[in-house]
C-alpha cells in the first residue's frame, strides 16, 4: 500500500495572516542619512532597526539604514 500525498493548501486559503513586503526604494536610489522621517520607517516602535528580508531593501541600503539610524539616535533624533 503506497502513501497518499496530501496537497498542500496556500495560507492565504486557510484564511492565515500573509505578510506583505512593504515597497522597497528602487536600487539604483541613496539613502539620504538625514531625513529623519525616512528612517523612522525602517525603525520599530521600540527602536529597533527593521531587518532587509521584511523592508525589501538591498544590502547596500540597509548598510546605509544602519548608518543613518545609528546616526540619528547619537544626535537625538530618534529615540
Amino acid at each position: 500500500m503506497a502513501y497518499q500525498k496530501k496537497e498542500r493548501v496556500s495560507r492565504e486559503d486557510r484564511g492565515e495572516f500573509v505578510s506583505r513586503r512593504r515597497p522597497s526604494i528602487p536600487a539604483t536610489d541613496k539613502i539620504d542619512l538625514n531625513d529623519v522621517e525616512m528612517l523612522r520607517r525602517y525603525v520599530t516602535e521600540y527602536g529597533k532597526i527593521i531587518p532587509a528580508r521584511v523592508t525589501g531593501v538591498t544590502s547596500m541600503q540597509q548598510r546605509q539604514i544602519k548608518k543613518g539610524v545609528r546616526r540619528a539616535r547619537n544626535m537625538g533624533l530618534l529615540a
